[in-house]
Formats: C-alpha cells, structure tokens, sequence
C-alpha cells in the first residue's frame, strides 16, 4: 500500500490526479458526499443548537469502509475535494467519519488539475477550514427546516405531494411575476418611416443610401400625413458626421456567464452546461467551473500573450486584469478558463468539444485588441417638413478581438446601420426611390429563459455559482415551472408605400410570438406562489433572501456565529407555520368563470387532487359535480367560461375504424385517443381532441403502428414475452419489464432464443452501474 492516500469527489478527477502523482500515492474517489442529515425529526436537533444529525446512506457504506481500509494503512491522508464550500464540507465529513488524525491529515486545494498546480497544493497543504464547513452546514440545515416545514403546510391548504424550497420558491415567483406581466400587457402599435436613396458616384454608378425618421408616428393618419409631405419633397445631405468607436472584449468566464452564453450559443441547458463542464475540469482541460472571479492567473496571461502574437501578430495582443465585482466571491480564484491556452481544441464528445472551444475564445479574446470602428451619420433633410431622415453606416477598421469572438445577447437588436455608405458630401441632392410607413408593435416583456433566469437570480444576489443549475432543475422537476416550445401566432399589420409618385396602402402578416425554450408557470406553481407569498412574505422576498446569503458569506469569513443566524431566523418562521397550518384558509386557486346556459350550475376552475381542473357544480350539492382536467395550454388565471365548457364534451366519440370506436379524451399527460383498448398520443400544438377528425385520428394510429412494427425485430414462440427490439440507444432484448443491450457483435436478427437468455444471464451477473452522486447543493 502507498504511504500517501489521495481522497477527492469523482472517480474521474481521481483518474486525472493519478497522472500526476508518483507510485507513493493512491487516489481514491468519495463519489460525492459519504453522509447526509437524516430524514428522521428534520435531521437536526433544533433545541440543542441546531445540532445536525448525519447518516451514511446505504449506498456510501461500500466507498467508507473501503477508505477507512486504505486511510488506516496510509501514513498521510490528503483531502482533495473542491475548494468551494461544498468541497470543504466533504473534506470535513470524510474526516470525522474515517476518523482521521489531525498528525497525519492535510487538506490541499486548487483551481486546476494539472501537474504543477497539484504538486503546488502539496507543497502547501493546510487543515480544513471550520468557517466554509459552518457556512455550508448553516445553508444545508436552514434549506432542510424550510423544505421539510413548509411542505407539509403545502399538503394540507393546496395538495398533497407539494414541496416548497428557501431560493427554488423565490425563482418560482420571478417566473410567475413575469408571466403576470406578459398576460396584463397591453401592446401598442407607431409608424416606423424608412426610405432608400438613390445616390450617383463620380463614376455614374447608382447606389442604393438607406435612412430613416428617428421618431415613430403614433397612427396611421399622422404617417400618411407624412408621406403625403414627401410627394413632392426634395432632399438634401446637409450633414455628415464621421467618429471613431471601438468594442472591447467582455471579461473570462463566471459559471453564470458561461451559463449564459452556453445557452445563446450553444442552445444547453443550464444543467448540461454544469455537467459538461465537470466532465471538463475533471479531465484537466479547464479551471474549476463554480466561480464568481473574473481574475486571470500571470501564468495565463502569459500564455495567452503567447497564443495571440503567435497565431494573430503582435497588434492583437492587449493585456487586460479585470476585477471581481460580486461581494460575496466566495468560490473564488480564478475564472473559468483553458488549462493549457495553447490547446485550441481537445478530445472528447461533441458537447465537450464545443463548451471547450467557446471558453477557449472568450478567454483569448479577453487578452485581445479593442475592435475600431469609424461610424458614419448621415442627415438628409425634408424639403417640405422640419424632421430629418438619418442614415448611418459602420465601417470595421481593425477587427482586433472580434477575428475570434463575439458575444451573444437575449435581446433582439434591430439594426440600423447599413454597413458602408456610399461617396457623399454635403449639399448632395438625393432621389428616393421609394419610402415606407411601416406599422410596429410593442413587445411585452420577454419570459424568462434559464439562461436569463440566472442573470436575474445573480443581479439580485440570491444564489451562488454552486446553486443555479440546481435550482432551475429543481423547479421544472417539481412542476412549478415548464420549459416549452409555442408557435407564434399570425398577426396583422399595415404599410404605407409612397413609390412612383403615389400613396399605396397594403395589409401584411407577420408570424409574432414565437417561444423556444422559455420558462413557464404551472397553474400549480402560480397557487403555491400566491399562498407563499400571502403567508411567508419574508421566504418569498428577494431582499431578504439576498441578504441571508450575505450572511452565509459572513458566516465563512469568521464574521457570524452559524448557529445564532439560524436562530435569528429560525423561531419567527417556526411560529408563523404553525399560525399558517392552524388558522389559514384551504388554497385552491379557485376562480368561477360563470354558470352553464344548460344547467344554470356554477363552472369554476381549481387545482383538485390530480391537478388543475374545470368543475360544474357544487360539491356540497346533492347532486355530483362534473369534472374535467384542464389541457396543458390553459391556465385558470385566464381560461374563459366557452373554453372550459368545451372541456366538457370530451371523452369525445370521432367515429369507427376497424369496426371499433376512435374516442378523443385528455389525461394527466395530454390528449390521445382510445382505440381497440390502445391509446394514442396527440400531437403537442398540432392536435385538438376537441376538433381532430377521423381522417387524422386514423392517420395518427397507423403511425404509431408502423413505429411499434420497425421496433420489432423478433419474437420466440417459446416465450411471447422475450423481445429483440429497436431502441434510441441500438437493439436491446426486452423480458420481465427489463431491458437489456444486444453486445455490438451480435446481429440481432439472428439472436435464437438460447442467445438472448445468454446474454440475459451474462448481464444479470454483472453488478448495475450506479449514478455519480451529486453534490447537495439545496
């Protein structure tokens, strides 16, 4: 056995620090967090301090006895998790439980796993460090006692199986605040006047000039006043204003930074960003990817000096520090950036791949060269009115950071600049050769994407760098919030175009309201949003959880006593769950929409049991009330009375096929339709169950057919049951609802029955491969 034992998180980070290290270390991985708090009375020993009670989970007892063997036979023991919090609380955990002696254990951290930076870490070890230990604890405990209170509140006033979280709860209300927002906006349309010049060089070569009025008008009348003004106008450049202007790179990567721009650019998830960035910095290809810092290291800067003059040329190196800005960077030393600058693409899958290369360019690019720019403005009078029509163009000088990178925006710009302009000079007479009124509308506020939902949570100081994927999972896992797709809608719209002398008026469309992946409240969400908010104001506020993650900060730095911030907190929150649980009323989200025109009964809206629904009738009436579940695409804030009675008529007969009865109906999980004891699904935004007809519903069975006969490669008539399949993954053998892969060898065609139970047995044998733990960052 090695006199040194290595302990970190991942197998895979264990992996990448052996490389490293001589044959006198072992490196053993804790996969994760070895002990939680126990679910039995919260965990935690509220009278007693606040005292938390951790268990080994059944499933970490293998990985603890194993390195109790191996800490017991080593001579010193070095705890090598993450050096955030979270990293600290394993390393604290993994002592108490191994029972490590303080002679012999040495805590060593870095940002990056690379040969000099582990050797650096050894050379200074220190112990752990008790205030991160205390700040992670307080957050773990304080989230545990307002999940585990809050919910059963949640149970008892709205619905079972509800669970409420201290910052999942906070991101819930900015998505439902916002969709209240969009759903009360009312939007407006103006003028937008735009006109193309024709202007003749030197040479007798015509060239198009586009300008526009900067104001809007506000109607259709005021434009075609306007316009009317122009018929016989004349127009004259009567100024030109040339200025330099440059752009300088954004700074290095934060977590929430390349969240965001992993988003824009790569279309990931905040969690698949996450994932891939582990996969990264396990590997040794990047920094550690939980950071608030925007810092660079000499040796990078350095390295990048390198990299730019050598691939770019000397002008397009400027070296730049950039500062932290965040309060509270806990995590902390250095941006996320490439370990080896000089490395521009790497091995990996095609996710890792592209994240490598983006935090490539942005890292480069934060050590480049402003772009110049020269920007040209153009003022063309009107002849017959006092406005004038600007034109202004943008001409590149030097591309400077721009050759590698340009960062993205969630915002759509609408350009005005037409690029190079042609030869102009003052007291030039121009021609338009035609000029447009164009009706506009204004936009509501745009829904939350991941990526935006994180910048928000970060402008507001609610979270950490460890806290956002997790959050935003939680809540879409929960059911509070949806990420969807929605096709936009066909809207109106009027131009004016004044051409060859006349006023034309035309009626356009245009496709608006189009959603790719944005984030919306459930009806579920927006109850447990509104009950939260009526009767824990302080959980709910933005203000007070920032500032209970400045405590967590001060709590690190030595500055608060952990166990005094979770009274402080803890006792008034106590008293108002149990005011709440005893004297507040049943929450529903009820809303009546009217009564029925065929039974005068009253139709409302609520979540029951099962979910949001339509209900006719009293439940306290004699007779039973009537109920349907309300689609996916309606909400109770805003579903009408015609539209939950239609609910109504459905399960709904379509008519016959193969001699059996096609029905339409809608289910927890969306519409579908019944036929010959088998269900088929409708297809999200393009099937009604309320309007399909026959000819669609006989369309839709027989597709999935075909799906379910390609999917079938063989059966055996010695056992109906056993399979050979086609799946997503490649062919697998399907028997008592388990499944199991046809090995790449095997043409599974030709698989007897003898062969599939084989390869059956084969992989029963072996062991199931467990899912990496994830770190508890609740």
């Amino acid at each position: 056995m090695a006199e040194n034992l290595v302990i970190v998180e991942s197998p895979a980070k264990a992996k990448t620090i052996e490389r490293f290290l001589g044959s006198d270390y072992i490196v053993k991985s804790s996969m994760g967090h070895i002990r939680d708090l126990a679910k039995k009375n919260f965990g935690i020993d509220v009278k007693n301090g606040f005292a938390p009670q951790y268990i080994i989970p059944d499933e970490k007892k293998k990985f603890v006895e194993e390195l109790k063997k191996a800490s017991k036979k080593a001579k010193t023991i070095w705890l090598a998790s993450d050096e955030d919090r979270e990293g600290e609380a394993i390393a604290w955990h993994l002592a108490e439980v191994l029972e490590l002696p303080l002679d012999k254990t040495k805590r060593i951290v870095f940002h990056e796993i690379t040969r000099e930076a582990i050797l650096k870490a050894i050379k200074n070890p220190r112990t752990i460090d008790q205030k991160l230990v205390d700040s992670q604890q307080a957050r773990r405990i304080l989230d545990r006692l307002v999940g585990f209170e809050l919910s059963p509140v949640l149970w008892k006033k709205i619905k079972p199986g509800l669970s409420a979280g201290r910052v999942q709860s906070v991101a819930v209300r900015l998505i439902v605040e916002r969709e209240r927002e969009i759903a009360a906006f009312n939007s407006s349309s103006s003028f937008r006047v735009t006109a193309v010049f024709l202007v003749k060089d030197k040479q007798g070569h015509m060239h198009e000039l586009k300008a526009e009025i900067p104001e809007k008008f506000p109607n259709q009348e005021k434009a075609v006043q306007f316009l009317t003004k122009c018929l016989n106008a004349g127009y004259e450049v009567i100024d030109i204003v040339t200025k330099p202007s440059k752009k300088s790179p954004s700074p290095p990567f934060t977590t929430s930074t390349l969240q965001q721009e992993a988003s824009r650019k790569l279309g990931f998830s905040v969690a698949q960003t996450m994932s891939v960035a582990q996969r990264l910095y396990e590997a040794g290809k990047i920094t550690y990817m939980r950071t608030d810092s925007v810092n660079l290291s000499d040796t990078a800067l350095g390295t990048a000096k390198k990299v730019i003059t050598g691939m770019y040329g000397k002008e397009y190196h400027f070296p730049r520090r950039y500062k932290t800005k965040s309060k509270g960077a806990q995590e902390a030393h250095e941006a996320i950036r490439p370990t080896y600058l000089d490395q521009e693409d790497i091995p990996g899958t095609v996710p890792e791949k592209k994240l490598y290369s983006l935090i490539w360019k942005r890292t480069i690019a934060s050590q480049m060269s402003d772009a110049q720019l020269e920007k040209t403005t153009v003022t063309i009078s009107i002849s017959t009115d006092e406005r004038n029509f600007i034109a202004s163009g943008e001409v590149l000088k030097f591309d400077g950071f721009l050759k590698v990178y340009t960062e993205s925006s969630d915002e759509d710009r609408e350009e005005n600049d037409s690029g190079l302009l042609p030869p102009l000079k003052i007291s030039d007479i121009l021609n338009a050769k035609i000029i447009q009124a164009t009706e506009r509308f204004t936009n509501n506020p745009p829904r939350y994407t991941e990526a935006s939902l994180v910048k928000k949570l970060e402008e507001l100081g609610i979270g950490r760098p460890s806290t956002y994927a997790p959050t935003i999972s939680t809540i879409q896992q929960r059911e509070y919030v949806s990420k969807e797709d929605r096709p936009g809608k066909e809207r109106r719209y009027t131009q004016l175009v004044l051409s060859d002398g006349k006023i034309r008026v035309e009626s356009k469309a245009e496709m608006t309201g189009a959603e790719k992946a944005k984030l919306f409240p459930t009806d579920i969400g927006m109850v447990v949003n509104d009950f939260l908010i009526i009767h824990f104001p302080d959980i709910m506020n933005y203000q007070f959880t920032a500032s209970v993650e400045k405590e967590f900060d001060e709590i690190a730095e030595g500055n608060l006593n952990w166990t005094s911030m979770l009274d402080k907190f803890y006792e008034p929150f106590s008293e108002k769950v149990k005011e709440t649980t005893e004297k507040s009323e049943k929450s529903t989200g009820s809303r009546l929409l009217g009564n029925d025109p065929d039974t005068g009964k009253p139709v409302y809206v609520k979540i029951g049991r099962y979910g949001p629904m339509a209900q006719i009738g009293e439940s306290e009436a004699d007779e039973k009330p009537r109920f349907a579940s309300l689609p996916r695409d309606k909400r109770i804030e805003t579903i009408s009375l015609e539209e939950a009675l239609t609910l109504f008529s459905l399960p709904r007969l379509i008519g016959n096929y193969e001699d059996q009865e096609i029905v339409a109906a809608l289910g927890r999980f969306g519409p579908f339709l019944r036929h010959n004891n088998q269900f088929v699904s409708l297809k999200k935004d393009v099937d009604d169950p309320l309007t399909v007809t026959l000819e669609r519903a006989i369309e839709l069975i027989e597709e999935k057919r075909k799906k379910e006969r390609e999917k079938l490669i063989k059966t055996y008539a010695e056992d109906p049951k056993l399979q050979v399949l086609n799946g997503r993954w490649g062919p697998y053998i399907s028997y008592k609802e388990k499944n199991y892969k046809v090995p790449r060898e095997k043409n599974p065609v030709e698989l007897s029955y003898q062969d599939c139970l084989h390869i059956i047995q084969e992989q029963e044998k072996k062991p199931a491969r467990k899912k990496p733990a994830r770190r508890k960052n609740k």
